[in-house]
């Protein structure tokens, strides 16, 4: 059993846990993802893995409560303990040979962002992180940010938080100003990441996407995670997450993964319901 160890709640619906997880922190990188079941009767959900702490054996997980098994998540105290907790899974951020890159997170995949910046300031490389969220109240690991990145832009769309705007409208600021980078990363929604990329498609900058697609063993085995890159057919699972952004077909993985909103949103208030009945 995997006992959480602490809990935070960063804004009224992104949550972060601290688990003990002494063999997954001890091989886990920048750019993997853990899968977790709440109990043995769960859904089996892919979440990235937000930090970790070999020394202490823990594993960070930071997620947004939209489904079934985020709102049970939701529910559990620090104390409580995690059915399963698997991983390392995915592969690891490429960082050799970097010395400059723009790491470019968008809403709760700044969650994802986070370790991915802190790996590369960690290993000398100049960092710029630009990161956005819809308004002030959803603004989350502001800090941490500033702590592993030599520049920081904040972008919201109404401008309650740092500059207004979207993150495209910074990253190109930081281009046309003469900033050259050896890469540009990014992860969030897919239509930022899509922007994103057409971007720096521009300024012909090697651009890397995590991709979040739907997910069930993380083996390759069920295809859900399926992508089309490049013209083939790759899966987020075990050939990811990340890609070369300007061969990743956008428009394919929007369509896929508005598939099961309408059955997540449904799974969502219902287990919102049997809280509540349980409160009662």
């Amino acid at each position: 059993m995997y006992e959480i160890l602490k809990r935070e709640e960063l804004n009224e619906t992104v949550i972060r846990l601290v688990i003990n997880a002494p063999r997954v922190a001890k091989k886990a990188q920048a750019g993997q993802f853990i899968i977790l079941r709440t109990d043995e009767n769960g859904e089996r959900i892919p979440l990235t893995v937000a930090d970790y702490d070999a020394e202490k054996g823990t594993v960070t997980i930071i997620f947004q409560v939209v489904g079934a098994t985020t709102e049970k998540l939701k529910h559990m105290k620090e104390g409580d303990s995690l059915h399963d907790f698997v991983g390392p899974l995915g592969r690891a951020t490429h960082t050799d040979g970097l010395k400059k890159v723009a790491v470019v997170g968008g809403g709760v995949g700044c969650a994802i962002a986070y370790p991915v910046a802190k790996k590369l300031h960690g290993l000398g490389c100049e960092v710029h992180s630009i990161i956005g969220f819809r308004t002030k109240d959803l603004v989350i690991l502001e800090d941490e940010f500033k702590g592993v990145s030599d520049k920081l832009v904040l972008m919201s769309d109404d401008g309650s938080a740092g500059q207004k705007g979207l993150v495209t409208d910074a990253l190109r600021a930081l281009i046309e100003s003469g900033e050259k980078y050896d890469e540009v990363i990014t992860i969030g929604p897919l239509p930022m990441m899509k922007f994103v990329c057409l971007l720096t498609k521009e300024y012909g900058i090697k651009t890397v996407a995590s991709m979040n697609p739907i997910m069930i063993d993380g083996t390759g085995m069920c295809g859900g995670c399926r992508l089309s890159v490049g013209g083939k057919t790759v899966f987020a699972c075990v050939d990811g997450p990340e890609f070369d952004g300007h061969e990743i077909d956008f428009d394919e993985a929007i369509e896929r993964s508005s598939m099961y909103r309408g059955f997540e949103r449904h799974a969502h208030e219902s287990a919102c319901n049997l809280f509540k009945k349980e409160v009662e």
